[in-house]
């Protein structure tokens, strides 16, 4: 053997170990699934969390709106990418993911992705473009400081790349903020003078508020009242199995624990009934 068949030989050899320690190619998104999580991939979520609309209750409007421009969507009529904000606790995720669980079986597929993966959103739009299937794009609790990548990609996802978006893609974002980035008194203060004597007011705010214009969908939550919040916690202690007639007819001692329940999170929501209706079950089951 000459010396350029050895080293031929030892480079192949070289390149077999090396092959080892390289990842494995990426698998084919599973679109069989109907819901995923955006990780540089697709990777389906086995067991996704269902709710079914009917049980999201006090906000009616709300759970209209969605579902009828979801039903356009699935229907492959024109519909609108959604921006679901306000109070916590009131049902924004739980809304999107009961308009999954009624439509799945129409063809809707759910796509989770972080805010800090939006700067992928060109990809997943290419990934599924094409598709038979209908993509609602979740974007949960969506808030963006000044600067971040991911506030530009929205933007250019919602409206405004020379690439125009998919038929076959919604986005579907919540928020405690309006318009998604915090605002400052000293924004709306912010104005120069010229030496002609024209104002030029600031354009920060404007900027900011032209990310959430671009959803053409706004849905609004708002804090509970104590009669709907009690309604609530109703529902979902019936829905735990407690005996309506034994345990809530007259209003018995439940209705003070929910009350305190409520005081002590701060808050009169539909969360905070669920989660207060699963523990007084739970502690009535175990007598």
């Amino acid at each position: 053997m000459d010396a350029l068949e050895s080293l031929l030989v030892r480079l192949e050899a070289l390149v077999a170990r090396a092959e080892t320690l390289l990842p494995a190619p990426a698998a084919p998104p599973d679109w069989s699934a109907v819901a995923h999580r955006w990780r540089g991939r697709l990777d389906p979520v086995r067991h996704p969390h269902k709710i079914r609309l009917a049980d999201l209750k006090g906000i009616d409007a709300q759970k209209a709106a969605i579902e009828r421009n979801t039903r356009q969507f699935v229907a492959g009529r024109p519909a609108n990418n959604v921006l679901l904000t306000g109070a916590r606790g009131t049902g924004k995720s739980s809304l999107v993911k009961g308009v999954l669980d009624k439509f799945a079986r129409r063809g809707l597929r759910l796509i989770e992705v972080d805010r800090d993966d939006l700067v992928d959103l060109p990809a997943i739009v290419d990934l599924v473009a094409g598709r038979p299937e209908r993509f609602v794009v979740f974007c949960d609790d969506l808030s963006f400081e000044a600067g971040e990548p991911g506030y530009k990609a929205l933007k250019s996802a919602l409206d405004g790349s020379i690439a125009g978006a998919p038929d076959n893609l919604l986005i579907y974002a919540t928020s405690n903020r309006r318009h998604l980035m915090p605002e400052r008194m000293a924004e709306n203060l912010e104005a120069t003078r010229s030496d002609d004597g024209e104002i030029h007011p600031g354009e920060t705010s404007e900027e900011k508020i032209s990310l959430s214009e671009r959803f053409g969908l706004w849905l609004s939550f708002y804090p509970f009242d104590q009669e709907r919040y009690l309604d609530i916690c109703i529902h979902w202690l019936r829905r735990f199995g407690v005996d309506a007639q034994s345990a809530l007819a007259g209003r018995p001692h439940w209705r003070q624990e929910a009350l305190q329940w409520a005081l002590q999170r701060g808050s009169r929501s539909g969360r905070v009934a669920w989660q207060f209706a699963r523990d007084y079950a739970g502690r009535r089951s175990a007598k």
